[in-house]
C-alpha cells in the first residue's frame, strides 16, 4: 500500500475475524514498527505478544475482576479526565460507534457489554503489550517514544491486511496481565494492542473518527513574508 493509502484508511478495528495470526507477520510488523525515531535512539519499549491461552486467561482475569468491582490499577499515569474539547471529542466518537452498533442511549446492558469487550481486548486472536524499563519512568522522551512505535506498529499491520486498536481497558488490571504474560517487576506496563483480521461484518468497524483541520490544529509562523 502507498502511505497515503495507509494513513488515510486506517481506522481502530473493533472486531475481529478469529483466524491466527502468523507469528512471522508479526515479527515483520514489529520490525517496522521499531524504525519509528526515539530519543537519541534509545529505543526505550518493550514488546509482550500474547494469544492462545494465556490471552484467554488475562480476559478472563481483567474482566471478573471489573465486574468484581476491583479498582483498577493501570500502571502508567492516567491524569485527570478530560473536559472541553477532548472531553467533546471523545464523546463524538462514542455517538459514532454506539449510533453503528445500534445501542441506544438508554440501554445500559448493550453500553456494558461494549465497555467489557475492551477488558477482552475486543476478542482479538493477538494482544501486543508495550512496556517500557523502569528506571526510565521519570523520562516524559520515553512515554513519547512509546508513542511512535505504537502509531509506526498500528500502521504497519494496516498495511499488512491487518486491524488493531490501541486500548488501555486490557491492562487496568496490571497483576493479571503480569501473570499471564511474563512480565517482571523492572517493566512499567504502558499501553495494549488489540490485533488481527478485521470482521468486514462487523459495524463498528466502519467508523472513521472524525479528525480537526490543519486550520484548527496548527499555528503557521514566518511564512509570507
Amino acid at each position: 500500500m502507498d502511505f497515503d493509502d495507509v494513513i488515510l484508511g486506517r481506522r481502530s478495528i473493533r472486531g475481529y475475524r478469529p483466524d491466527p495470526v502468523p507469528r512471522p507477520l508479526i515479527e515483520e510488523i514489529l520490525m517496522l514498527a521499531m524504525r519509528a525515531p526515539s530519543s537519541m535512539n534509545t529505543q526505550p519499549y518493550h514488546f509482550y505478544v500474547i494469544g492462545g491461552s494465556a490471552l484467554d486467561a488475562i480476559r478472563a482475569g481483567n474482566t471478573e475482576r471489573m465486574v468484581a468491582g476491583i479498582p483498577q490499577s493501570r500502571e502508567f499515569r492516567t491524569g485527570t479526565a478530560f473536559a472541553g474539547p477532548h472531553r467533546d471529542r471523545q464523546i463524538g466518537v462514542a455517538k459514532q460507534l454506539f449510533a453503528a452498533m445500534g445501542i441506544a442511549r438508554d440501554d445500559k446492558d448493550a453500553r456494558q457489554d461494549w465497555v467489557m469487550r475492551g477488558f477482552r481486548q475486543f476478542d482479538a486472536p493477538i494482544c501486543v503489550i508495550i512496556t517500557y524499563d523502569r528506571d526510565l519512568a521519570e523520562s516524559d522522551d520515553t512515554a513519547f517514544d512509546c508513542g511512535a512505535v505504537a502509531t509506526a506498529l498500528v500502521n504497519a499491520a494496516w498495511s499488512r491486511g491487518l486491524g488493531t486498536v490501541i486500548n488501555s481497558q486490557g491492562i487496568m488490571q496490571s497483576p493479571v496481565v503480569r501473570e499471564h504474560a511474563g512480565i517482571p517487576d523492572d517493566q512499567v506496563i504502558m499501553k495494549s494492542i488489540a490485533l488481527g483480521w478485521p470482521d468486514a461484518e462487523f459495524p463498528a468497524n466502519a467508523v472513521v473518527s472524525e479528525r480537526r483541520s490543519v486550520a484548527d490544529a496548527a499555528v503557521f509562523v514566518g511564512f509570507g513574508e
